[in-house]
């Protein structure tokens, strides 16, 4: 989306900003981002116990800068009123608590004494955590991006203080240097400005937001109702940006991209035999998800996947680990197991569900967000390293890994381990992955070739070496343990749990695993206990911790986006197809009226707004057009829409869905990879949908292996549906169909229908596995 006609508006300090390297730009990202992090000291003359209002808050990001000099407000009328009654501009700063960037310039800038009275004097500085408050985050970020063309975190902006944006971007170095302005001189000439030409700067920053308005306004108009060349184009644009040699999309730094698997996926399921698109979208993304789990960025000691690889070979990732990633990431291998039956995706879904359940799991059931990707490298080290956590020189495997392979008496684990995993004495990470010598003589795992190939190597069996590279694995994390941890982002978002609640129904569903199941109930109970209101039935973004681990809240709870309500149905209606609990599948239909009712754009443009338009410090009403590192709401809930119609035979939530296509047709022609989750709700939508229901006793046998039967076969355009003959049920009164379902010879029975005709009832595995062939 391009709002570069604004640009005429800015300011004269917008030339004095363009020569500040305001962002990084994705060569900086390839070669700085291993800059060293810092241990958070006090600033220099800060007394040892001084707190800003931020220690007041739960955010952890926030609570990162409590004792900074600068005096921090959080986003809020205080800080509003204060500028206005002191007649100074905002300076607000925008970040999350596992942001590198955010770290760097916290310990530049931030920390420093001299700069925070520049800080203080002239402006009121308001801090943000974007995960907290996503609808501040874009409403700026957009400015950004329109004014700079480029965008990132943390990002900062100038506003007035009736918040129009003045001038922005992101990071910026404390001091001049190479001839270009640092951020102290920025502060001053801002001020400076304000002081002398405060009418000027307020009269711009209107015009500005007016272009903003205006273009936004415009963004998701649309006429007709797109068709398949949106999913010839998607296809073709994917596959031109396609990596033969080692999977992914695009370059590096590569990114996971699970977007693009779920279409890549549905495409296949779509036309399984005989469709040449299908079948090669299936092979990159099956090659993709392999080389990724042989990778750096799959955690092989400790489990889960880092945030993206800085290279092509997905060897060197950026540490960080992010609760949004496992979820839709359990559920693409989750898709290839069940599309392949290859267990190599079965075990790295169950990785995941490993690393979750134990690091990212709160004791009430909810998921934390996030581990960073620095630490200290030892308990006494003065400054944080990133990836400490989680690489390894040789000479220390060496020394863990000492025991001999069962039956040899020549062959240590060491030897197995680091022939497999390319671990070298000099150390694996080439010099452009780290520039700054943060891994010099460290190995990053990664495994270039096969069990097969480690076997061969030391004539041993594949059994034997498999038992010995998974003894080594268990020593070594057993021996991480001893580190330092890096930090924890123990916030609970709605919308990044709703994510995870998928994941562990699709496991529990395909893997046939109960404890997955029950995983995903659990976190869907928190949310219901501690993320929403019975009385008015919306939803809250966030839950917090205290310092022994409870659920504890803010004083002003922030109310849920259209993110939390569109990812937490789409995993309640995943969940009602584990457990075939009708509870979560009339809750994800309650919260899909909230929605509509929240969020629905009714002037005429049709789609979901970001936020619900009831904020007055939100100057923008914004509705997402990008599936990124996540889907947009409007994407996932064209989705729901389609699924919520088939379960309840609701026809106005399709013709909602169709709306939402409508919305955004240009994209979707011109640009369909932007897309690519909407592009797999409007495959669902231009296909002819199945509904199977199984008549039966949830517990009795008959009707659990008919069930287990569906569960394994990949069918994206389904529904499932459980009937045990309940007139009062929830779906009993949605759909009329269910009370004509008779058991075929007093067993447990499919029907297999379309648009609710159905064929005739099965009541064999054989037979049922016959119709969904066809």
């Amino acid at each position: 989306m391009s709002f570069l006609h604004g640009g005429r508006h800015l300011l004269q300090v917008r030339s004095l900003l363009r020569s500040v390297a305001s962002h990084p730009t994705q060569s900086q990202l390839k070669t700085n981002f291993k800059e060293r992090l810092f241990v958070r000291t006090m600033a220099t003359g800060q007394s040892p116990g001084h707190q800003n209002r931020l220690a007041q808050e739960k955010s952890p990001y926030l609570l990162q800068h409590a004792s900074n000099p600068v005096d921090w407000y959080p986003w809020g009328k205080e800080a509003f009123d204060k500028a206005k009654t002191e007649n100074k501009p905002i300076f607000l700063s925008v970040g999350y608590s596992t942001c590198h960037w955010c770290h760097v310039m916290e310990r530049e800038s931030f920390e420093n004494a001299d700069i925070g009275k520049i800080m203080n004097d002239n402006f009121v500085c308001i801090k943000v955590d974007r995960e907290e408050r996503p609808d501040v985050d874009r409403v700026y970020m957009t400015f950004v991006q329109a004014t700079s063309g480029g965008g990132g975190w943390p990002m900062s902006v100038w506003l007035t203080p009736d918040l129009k944006p003045i001038v922005g971007g992101t990071y910026f170095p404390p001091h001049d240097r190479f001839g270009r302005p640092g951020f102290g001189t920025i502060l001053l000439s801002l001020a400076k400005q304000w002081r002398e030409k405060k009418s000027a700067m307020e009269q711009r920053s209107s015009s500005i937001l007016e272009a903003l308005v205006q273009a936004t306004s415009s963004a998701s108009e649309g006429e007709s109702l797109p068709g398949n060349e949106c999913m010839e184009k998607c296809y073709q644009q994917l596959t031109e940006s396609y990596d033969k040699r080692f999977g992914g999309f695009g370059d590096a730094p590569k990114f996971p991209q699970p977007v693009n698997f779920n279409f890549m996926f549905r495409l296949y399921g779509c036309k399984p035999e005989g469709h040449q698109q299908g079948k090669n979208g299936l092979e990159m993304t099956l090659h993709t998800l392999r080389m990724m789990a042989k990778g750096g960025i799959h955690d092989h000691v400790s489990q889960g996947f880092h945030r993206y690889s800085t290279d092509q070979y997905w060897h060197v990732p950026h540490f960080e680990k992010m609760l949004y990633d496992q979820g839709q990431l359990a559920v693409s291998y989750v898709d290839a197991y069940q599309i392949t039956k290859e267990e190599v995706f079965a075990d790295v879904a169950k990785d995941i569900f490993l690393y979750v359940s134990r690091d990212l799991s709160n004791k009430n059931g909810g998921f934390y967000s996030a581990e960073d990707a620095d630490s200290l490298q030892t308990t006494d080290a003065e400054h944080k390293k990133e990836g400490a956590f989680c690489v390894w020189k040789d000479a220390e495997l060496m020394e863990l890994l000492g025991d001999k392979v069962e039956g040899s008496d020549a062959v240590t684990l060491a030897d197995v381990f680091c022939r497999h995993y390319g671990v070298t004495k000099e150390g694996n990470v080439d010099f452009e992955q780290d520039p700054h010598g943060e891994l010099k003589s460290q190995n990053v795992l990664i495994v270039r070739g096969s069990l097969q190939d480690t076997a061969s190597q030391f004539n041993l069996d594949l059994a034997v070496t498999e038992r010995a590279l998974a003894k080594s694995r268990q020593i070594l994390h057993d021996q991480r343990q001893k580190r330092p941890r890096p930090h924890l982002d123990d916030k609970m978002l709605t919308a990044w749990n709703g994510l995870m609640i998928s994941g562990f129904a699709r496991g529990g569903q395909v893997l046939q695993d109960q404890q997955y199941t029950d995983r995903a109930v659990q976190a869907a109970e928190f949310i219901r206990q501690y993320l929403y209101n019975p009385d008015t039935k919306c939803l809250l973004r966030s839950a917090y911790c205290d310092i022994d681990g409870q659920v504890t809240q803010i004083s002003e709870p922030i109310n849920g986006f259209v993110d939390d309500y569109a990812f937490l149905i789409r995993g309640l209606l995943d969940l009602y197809e584990a457990s075939y609990d009708q509870t979560w599948l009339q809750w994800a239909c309650e919260l899909q009226q909230k929605q509509d009712e929240l969020f629905w754009d009714d002037t005429g443009n049709s789609g979901y707004f970001s936020g619900a338009g009831n904020d007055p410090s939100i100057l923008l009403r914004l509705k997402e057009d990008q599936d990124g590192a996540e889907p947009s709401g409007n994407s996932v809930s064209a989705l729901n829409l389609l699924r919520l119609s088939q379960f309840t035979d609701n026809t106005a939530w399709k013709e909602r869905a169709e709306k939402i296509f409508t919305a955004f047709e240009n994209r979707l022609k011109k640009i369909p990879m932007a897309l690519p989750e909407m592009v797999s709700a409007l495959l669902l939508y231009l296909s002819t949908p199945k509904q199977i229901i199984i008549h039966g006793d949830k517990e009795a046998s008959d009707t659990k292996e008919l069930l287990s039967c569906i569960h394994s076969q990949f069918l994206p355009n389904k529904v499932l549906i459980l009937s045990d003959g309940d007139s009062s049920s929830f779906l009993s009164t949605k759909l009329n169909l269910l009370s004509t379902l008779q058991k075929k010879d007093g067993k447990a029975t499919a029907y297999v229908c379309e648009n609710y005709q159905c064929q005739l009832p099965v009541n064999t595995v054989a037979e049922l596995q016959e119709l969904l062939k066809r």
